[in-house]
Order: structure tokens, then sequence, then C-alpha cells
């Protein structure tokens, strides 16, 4: 999902207010796309010399205010709630109120552990101030919303200057706090990566009209010029200019655009497997016979714990309706909960 739209002041109505930030509940992980060059400032308007630190701030600020307003007005009955019910948990009261922006009690479980471990807050949610709430916040955001910061226009001046500060800022998971428990601004250095969006979208547009021969994440492209290459069409010295920069400024300098390297690192977090649904366990295609499709043409990420019988579900429901039974490589079946 895009949430372009997404402004400083948001949580407190600014633009279009909630509405942006609600979109996030379906969200599994955030990829935040940052303008590395410091040429639009955090209203998109076009500027210079704006500092992009900016931007990773006010974005986990207001994600962090907009869950935090709606636990701070109704803190007290949360409380007495959870007081007159003796038999439920600290962990499903909590997940009774963050259940709403898309959680599973697992992640509430895994962020009141961490905050446990650390000694920063007590056992029992009655003993907390709001300070306290605020801190758990900050643990439940980073479990919940792990964000991959995409620094973007990485040819443009000024870029290297930007990157090389925010990379320093957040080399070390964290710094906020004595007890080490969540990220500054949500942010690890680890997912940081670096992108040219513009040169990725113009080496598609090449491949696509038979200009140069590219496919996403290579660190390179072929053209005619290349004497493997006669059946590429001629580019013009403008093309070719093109071309050079970015050869010179993107893939020769980081590897890469980038642009494949945000979604691996975004699968990875979420420690998403790969499955790949077949007909044929023979051939590996979708259909019975021995050609026609390719081997694995489909592929399907899930998470951890999966069972057979959800992945069909999230395959089709008129598979789930119809099920009959599934089957893995050597024609071993496969239970429903397996």
């Amino acid at each position: 999902m895009d949430i372009a739209g997404l402004v400083p002041g948001a949580s407190e109505g600014r633009g279009l207010g909630n509405q942006f930030l609600d979109d996030l509940r379906s969200a599994d992980v955030l990829i935040h796309v940052v303008d590395a060059s410091g040429t639009t400032d955090d209203n998109g308007r076009e500027t210079k010399g704006y500092d992009p630190i900016n931007d990773i701030q006010w974005l986990r600020s207001e994600i962090e205010a907009w869950i935090f307003g709606n636990l701070d007005k109704k803190w007290p009955g949360i409380v007495r709630r959870h007081i007159a019910l003796k038999s439920i948990s600290v962990v499903d009261t909590l997940h009774g109120q963050l259940a709403g922006y898309g959680t599973t009690k697992d992640i509430v479980q895994k962020a009141m552990d961490i905050s446990l471990r650390s000694g920063m807050l007590d056992s029992k949610i009655e003993n907390w101030n709001m300070e306290d709430v605020r801190y758990f916040v900050k643990v439940f955001l980073d479990q919940r919303f792990p964000t991959i910061v995409a620094l973007n226009k990485i040819d443009m001046p000024d870029a290297d200057k930007n990157i090389s500060a925010i990379v320093r800022r957040y080399q070390q998971k964290n710094l906020t706090n004595d007890a080490n428990t969540f990220l500054r601004d949500g942010v690890s250095g680890d997912n940081i990566v670096l992108t040219s969006a513009l040169s990725e979208c113009f080496l598609r547009k090449m491949s696509k009209h038979g200009y140069v021969r590219y496919e996403t994440g290579d660190d390179d492209f072929k053209s005619k010029a290349d004497a493997s290459e006669e059946d590429l069409r001629d580019l013009d010295d403008k093309m070719s200019r093109r071309l050079d920069n970015i050869r010179d400024l993107v893939l020769f300098r980081y590897g890469s655009t980038g642009v494949q390297e945000v979604i691996i690192r975004a699968v990875e977090v979420l420690g998403f497997i790969p499955v790949f649904p077949v007909k044929n366990l023979t051939t590996f295609g979708a259909s019975d016979t021995s050609s026609g499709t390719p081997a694995f043409q489909d592929c399907v990420l899930v998470k951890p714990g999966t069972t057979v019988r959800d992945f069909a579900r999230k395959l089709h429901n008129q598979l789930n309706i119809n099920y009959a039974g599934a089957e893995t490589i050597g024609n071993i079946q496969l239970a429903e909960d397996d």
C-alpha cells in the first residue's frame, strides 16, 4: 500500500489525519522512502539543504503519538477493568487495546517480555504511569512495525553527506535508553538500504523497449555496444549519456539500484517463508502435463506457523471449501495442521 499523503501532525488531524495512520493497520512491515538528497522537505515541497533525518524522526513520532494518544485517553478505564477482571493477564489486557492496530497476541507478549527483562516496567500495569505506557508503546512499535528505510536519490548532489549522517546515527541498534530495548526512531542500521528508484524505472523502460538487457537487481546492463548484444536497438547520445551516468553513479558504485534489496530486506525482517504451490510433483508445474508451464511458476510468502489448511485458504477460498488433501515431494501426504 502507498501512504504518500502522511504528513507531520497527522496524529493531531493535520492533512487527512488518522485516515492515513489507519491504513497502517494492515501492514506487516513499513518501507519508508526517504529523499537522501535533501531536496524535498517534510511537506513534499522542493527545497535545498533539508535534513532527511527529520523525515525518519517525524514518521516514527506520528505513529507513536497515534497509539499512545489512544491509550492515554482510556488508560484509567483500562486499568480499572483489568483489576476488576482478576483472571485476565496483562498481555490479554494490552492485546485487547492494541488488537485494532493489526497486532497479534504474540507480538504483544514479545514486547512485554522485552520490557520486563529491561527492568524498566513493573509487571503490574496498575503501577504504570503514563511515561511507562509511552515506554511500552516504543517497544511495541519496534515489534509491530519493523521499518526499512530506503534512502532514495543516492546519485544526487548532497546525498553522500546525508547518507553518511544517517548511517552514523543508526549504525548501532539501540542508542535511546540504557536498557537497550527500543530502537532510535524505530530504525536499525541493518535495515537501511540505498536506492535510486528513478534509475530502476529508466533501466526497466529501456529494457522493455529493447535498448538494453537488464533485470531488476542486476549490477550492470548490456547495450548494443556490447559485441554479444547485436539484437538490441541503437542508443542516441542522450540515452547513452543517461545510461553512463546510471552505470557510474549507481550500479558501479552501489552494486544495484537497491529496489530489489528493499523488498528482500523486508521479507527477511518478517521471517516469511517462500512456498511454491504446484499441481505436478514431477515437473513442479502448475498443470498436470509435463510441458506448457514453467517449474515453480508461483511463489507465496507465508508467516512461520502457517498450516497446510491455512495455506490453502490463502491461495483461494474455493481450495479451502473443496479441500481434499495435499502432498509434497516423495508422495508424502500432509495433514491439515502440518
